[in-house]
């Protein structure tokens, strides 16, 4: 599911509820572009552990869960699209399709409950009540963020860009406001839910900065899997793809991107 980088009040949510309900049309583009998480998180999770049992809430097309496939972990998805279960499915992940406020653990648990780009779509309290009871004691429950750095001289050119174009769009927004501080303010209202579960010891905080190169090529086809951007006439969008290639044509025809990825994690104290 995708992410987001600033608030939104309570006459702008339908619109933000249609963002997120339209990246299941097309989950192979988001599949194949949407970025990974740094193998220093996962390694966190996962420490010393072997064969850990997980669940990945709105694991979307199965990104983050096929890393901790990969770590040795077996993973099950919980995802409320329908589209995005089934290509997730078809790429090796069990997943049962709900919202997971309202998915049914059926008796089992778990080592460790993760989401990733996801978590600010639940009620913060109602996802920790369930993580909870999904969850061991000592199990953990870890949500994360990718949160685009974006160096100065894109984040200058690609603003103007999308602020000519698409002046009231949630993706101009994201192009200027302060990523880190959108992400760290979710990461915030993920601790005041898990505080208020009441079921949790003390959230932390973890970061990790890394940095993915795009060609011009690479980028415009990530492009739809951000913001609003699908949501507007043909003719607009076709001007924003336009304006940022020529722009990245200006850099020499790629560019880096900082990311911090921005983890709240918990530890279930005991039943």
């Amino acid at each position: 599911m995708p992410d987001t980088r600033v608030s939104f009040s309570e006459d702008e949510l339908p619109r933000h509820r249609r963002v997120a309900e339209g990246f299941g049309a097309d989950p192979e583009r988001y599949d194949r572009t949407r970025p990974r998480y740094p193998e220093a998180l996962v390694d966190r999770i996962v420490g010393a552990g072997t064969g850990l049992d997980v669940v990945d809430v709105g694991c979307g097309t199965g990104i983050a869960a096929r890393q901790f496939q990969a770590a040795g972990c077996t993973v099950l998805g919980v995802e409320p699209d329908t589209r995005m279960a089934e290509f997730a499915r078809r790429r090796g992940l069990a997943v049962e399709v709900s919202a997971f406020e309202a998915w049914d653990p059926n008796g089992r648990s778990f080592d460790a409950v993760v989401s990733g780009q996801t978590w600010h779509w639940l009620d913060a309290v109602a996802g920790a009540v369930k993580a909870a009871e999904a969850l061991r004691s000592g199990g953990e429950l870890v949500v994360f963020w990718n949160a685009e750095i974006p160096p100065p001289e894109v984040l200058r050119s690609f603003g103007e860009i999308y602020r000519r174009v698409l002046p009231d769009s949630l993706v101009a927004r994201q192009w200027t406001t302060n990523a880190l501080d959108g992400y760290a303010m979710l990461s915030g209202n993920a601790a005041d839910g898990v505080r208020k579960a009441g079921a949790f010891g003390t959230p932390t905080e973890w970061r990790f900065s890394w940095e993915k190169s795009y060609t011009r090529d690479e980028w415009l086809d990530q492009m739809p899997t951000h913001g609003d951007l699908g949501q507007h006439p043909s003719t607009q969008v076709t001007q924003v793809q336009e304006g940022i290639g020529a722009a990245i044509d200006a850099m020499g025809g790629s560019f880096t991107m900082g990311y911090t990825t921005v983890a709240m994690s918990a530890v279930r104290t005991s039943t």
